[in-house]
This record gives structure tokens, C-alpha cells and sequence, in this order.
């Protein structure tokens, strides 16, 4: 071989080496290596945001709903047709109105009738009622009675001290009248209607010119001092003493059942407005109002202290045989108790009625007596001419007393 091949064939190798671009004698760095460093010269990423807890959702108000009827009687025409053959049956002929009162949370009426036993039975001017007449108003709902009225002492002192044994026996509370002291001194019904707490006062204008008995002074709640005379001269110190017994309680609404008002007049008088009006100053939240015998105005009003009373001067009768105009419509009332759970503060804050009319059919006719719901006949087929212009007469006297906008059976 040529001397200059051979130097060229020597150099080759170190040509090579010059061109691959690492360093003679340094190892290549490992893939790993290499990916290592590529990461570490990104710049750093940003801090994640500090997340802040959620605030709590305010809590949810408390509602409930209470219905109310009115004057609960039972002229002999009625208790003669309650007579099925084994018992008096009440439920029958109150039936329209049972899906409104068990769809309430709590449920009252007034009875104005004595359950002083029997029979023989009577009606008008000195009432006594079958007992089933109490277990009948339980089944339908009702969970108190208002015993104070004007037909209270029909019977006496041991036909009011009955008539709250066998409420007792039915298990209905009652508010208004007393066999003993003891009873009277507690004077409150406190009620749950569904989480609100609501403490019932029950008073009457007078006893139909019966004297409180001698003994027994303490069995009625009259709230006239000339309760015997001129029915115009309330105990105002008393009835402010009850109210603030009643506060100092400290349920969330006070409520105060009245027999009060003229008979057969579609609206109140100045007498029932200036009782309302104090009944409101001293501390009631609620006024439920009867004893007139036909419908008349209710009404939510904002109080000078920004609480929100609520009054119903009569709902008229609940049951009844009477039959001078108006004394056969009524309504089934539920008001709405609203309570705010972080203020603590309750008031009624919607109503609505259920218009109702006691339907009498004629003498001889059986079953004879009937409450009837007033939209739903009106709705059905079956319903005839005649009953249609009954109950679309009746209608419309509801509707005028008690507003078209809270009908709430539509």
C-alpha cells in the first residue's frame, strides 16, 4: 500500500469522531436525563385559587294552615235527621267540608250547642245534642271547640260541665268555659299547628239573660260586665289581663275565638270594630269572630306595630236549620301562619275560603239536610236548575261579604 493511502486510512476514525458532536471520551446523556432538564426549564405553574366555603342557605320559613267554621247548631230538624237507626249521624251531613279541614294542620269551630245527655233532645231556645255530635266533628277534623256562646248555659252548670266531659271523651280541646277554678285559671289552649304554636282565648257577649252560676262564677268567658242588661260594656281590664297572660306564654301567634255582633246582619258593627281594634292593641294576632248567624267581612290588616292581624267578623253558620236569608251560607276559612326561622317572626300571611251552603230539602225528604260545596255542585252534572239558582244566589252573597279575589274553592 501506498505511504499516502495508509495516512489517509489512520485519519478517517478521528474525522468521524470530530463530526458526531460529543466530546471524545463524554457518554451521550441518558433520555431520561434529558427530559428531566427539558421540564425543569418551563416556569412554574400557578398556584391553584384558594376556594372560600359556601355560605349556608338561609333557612326555610315555617308554614302551616289553619282552617276555621262557624256556629256549629243543631236545631231538632237537624238532630232528627242525623238519625240513621243506630246513631246520629253528623258526619254525613258535614261531609263537604272534611277535605278542607283534614287538609289543615289544625282545625276549629264553634259549638253552640250543650252535650248535656239524652234523650229526649232539643233545639232552639235551649239546645242539647247528641254526644255523637262531638265524635263527629273529631272524625271530620276539627281538633277545638269554642264553648263560650250565648247557648252555653242552656242546660246549666251540669250541661256546660258535660259538654266539655264528653269533648274531653272525643278528644277535642276546648276553650271558653270551666268546670273548675283550676281550669279557668289556665284559661289558655296552646296549640301546635304544624311547628307554630298558637294560644287560643275563647269569649262570649252573654248567656242569653242567664246568670252565671253562684257557685260556678268561673264557668263562662263573658267579656260584657252587663252581660244580663245592655251587652255594651266590656271588661276591658280583664280581657287586657288574659292577652297578656296569654303573651307572656310566649307562643308564636295569640288567637281569640268571640261570640260577638247582631244576628242576620251582613256586616259589623262599630261595637265588634273597637273590640277588635283592642283585642289587636293588646296583643291578639288572630280574631275569629260567629254568633251572627250569616256571613260577614274578614280581612289581613297591618297594625300600627307592623305586626299583621288578621280578623273574620262571622263565618255564619257552620250547620244549621235556620232559614231566614243568608243564615244557610258559610265557607270553610284556612289561613296560612307563616314564620320567618331566622327572625322568629309569625304572622298570617294568606287566606282563602271554600264556599259552602246548607242545603234543606224539602219536609218529608230524607236525608233531608245537607252542607253542600258550593263550586263542586256547580261543577257536576247531576245538579239541577233549581239547586243552580240556590247555589249561584248563595255565591254570590259569599263572594260579596268575603271578596271574590279569596275564593279559593274555584
Amino acid at each position: 500500500m501506498k505511504p499516502r493511502l495508509l495516512s489517509l486510512l489512520l485519519c478517517l476514525p478521528l474525522l468521524l469522531s470530530a463530526c458526531g458532536g460529543v466530546p471524545a471520551g463524554a457518554a451521550a446523556p441518558a433520555p431520561a436525563e434529558r427530559e428531566e432538564r427539558s421540564i425543569s426549564a418551563l416556569p412554574p405553574a400557578p398556584a391553584e385559587p384558594e376556594t372560600l366555603p359556601e355560605e349556608p342557605a338561609p333557612p326555610e320559613p315555617t308554614a302551616a294552615t289553619l282552617a276555621v267554621c262557624g256556629d256549629a247548631m243543631s236545631h231538632m230538624p237537624v238532630t232528627n235527621d242525623a238519625w240513621n237507626g243506630e246513631r246520629y249521624d253528623y258526619a254525613r251531613i258535614m261531609a263537604a267540608a272534611r277535605p278542607y279541614v283534614e287538609a289543615a294542620d289544625y282545625a276549629v269551630v264553634n259549638l253552640e250547642t250543650t252535650l248535656s245527655g239524652g234523650p229526649p233532645y232539643s233545639g232552639y231556645p235551649a239546645f242539647n245534642s247528641p254526644d255523637d255530635m262531638a265524635y263527629d266533628l273529631k272524625s271530620l277534623g276539627f281538633d277545638l271547640c269554642l264553648t263560650a256562646n250565648n247557648h252555653s248555659l242552656d242546660r246549666g252548670f251540669s250541661g256546660l260541665s258535660r259538654t266539655l266531659d264528653v269533648l274531653d271523651g272525643a278528644g277535642l280541646a276546648h276553650v271558653g268555659s270551666s268546670r273548675t277554678q283550676e281550669e279557668f285559671d289556665r284559661g289558655v289552649a296552646v296549640a301546635d299547628v304544624g311547628g307554630i304554636s298558637v294560644a287560643f282565648l275563647g269569649y262570649t257577649y252573654g248567656t242569653n239573660g242567664i246568670p252565671l252560676p253562684k257557685k260556678h262564677p268561673y264557668a263562662l268567658n263573658v267579656f260584657n260586665t252587663d252581660y244580663l242588661t245592655t251587652l255594651s260594656k266590656p271588661d276591658w281590664d280583664r280581657l287586657a289581663a288574659d292577652l297578656e297572660a296569654a303573651r307572656a306564654m310566649e307562643t308564636d301567634l295569640v288567637a281569640v275565638m268571640i261570640h260577638w255582633g247582631l244576628e242576620y246582619k251582613l256586616t259589623q258593627n262599630r261595637y265588634q270594630e273597637e273590640l277588635a281594634d283592642f283585642l289587636f292593641e293588646n296583643g291578639a294576632d288572630i280574631i275569629l269572630g260567629g254568633h251572627s248567624h250569616v256571613p260577614q267581612p274578614m280581612e289581613i290588616r297591618t297594625l300600627p306595630d307592623g305586626r299583621q292581624g288578621f280578623v273574620c267578623y262571622s263565618l255564619g253558620n257552620f250547620i244549621s236549620s235556620q232559614t231566614k236569608p243568608s243564615t244557610d251560607v258559610t265557607a270553610v276559612l284556612t289561613l296560612t301562619l307563616t314564620r320567618d326561622s331566622e327572625t322568629g317572626k309569625t304572622q298570617v300571611t294568606d287566606y282563602a275560603y271554600a264556599p259552602m251552603y246548607m242545603l234543606h230539602r224539602a219536609q218529608g225528604t230524607s236525608p233531608r239536610f245537607e252542607l253542600v260545596d258550593i263550586h263542586a255542585a256547580l261543577d257536576s252534572q247531576e245538579t239541577g236548575a233549581a239547586l243552580r239558582q240556590e247555589l249561584d244566589k248563595a255565591l254570590e252573597t259569599c263572594q260579596a261579604v268575603f271578596g271574590e279575589e279569596r275564593d279559593g274553592g274555584r
